[in-house]
């Protein structure tokens, strides 16, 4: 199975964002509508895509943007932080992973950049249109068979990596907001 075309995947997401600009829930609730009426195999086309772009995002410069802004990056903070960047839309994903800095005019504050629930709305869909449990049918477990993993056998976070010290000249713009 294919992922969904990058086109149609932001085409979604940018409606889900227009829909609830600066509320996650409702992006929740309008993605997972809007692909619950969509044939199984797309719903799964969308996980795979969904983890496409989590993936493209795992660079060391958007981490420094997220220790920047929250103060700390762990597993799970890392992985929410990189939802809620695809969930503000193709043009603030695109501009952060080409300068994180660019986050500056869009992140809201500390500890506001998580969205945890996007990785479940694919799954929520499935099964609403199935009416089963999750089993290895389901959009996550297809992913995985693909080689999409996010978290325990992830490729290795592209880019340089930095240390504290290097935040302020690597990102002066975020460093001036939240330092």
């Amino acid at each position: 199975m294919n992922a969904m075309p990058a086109a149609a995947f932001w085409q979604l997401i940018d409606q889900a964002v227009a829909a609830a600009p600066a509320d996650n829930e409702g992006k929740e609730h309008f993605l997972m509508n809007a692909l619950a009426a969509k044939p199984l195999e797309e719903i799964v086309a969308f996980e795979l895509a969904l983890r496409q772009h989590i993936i493209a995002a795992d660079d060391y410069g958007l981490m420094a943007a997220q220790k920047i802004i929250d103060g700390y990056v762990t597993d799970d903070s890392w992985l929410y932080f990189r939802c809620w960047l695809i969930g503000q839309g193709q043009a603030v994903f695109a501009a952060a992973l080409q300068n994180p800095d660019t986050l500056t005019a869009v992140v809201p504050g500390p500890y506001e950049c998580d969205f945890e629930s996007l990785l479940y709305v694919a799954t929520a869909a499935y099964q609403r249109q199935t009416g089963k449990e999750e089993d290895d049918t389901f959009p996550r477990s297809v992913a995985l068979s693909q080689g999409l993993d996010y978290d325990f056998m992830a490729a290795e976070t592209q880019g340089e990596d930095w240390v504290e010290e290097d935040l302020p000249r690597m990102l002066p713009k975020l460093w001036k907001k939240f330092r």
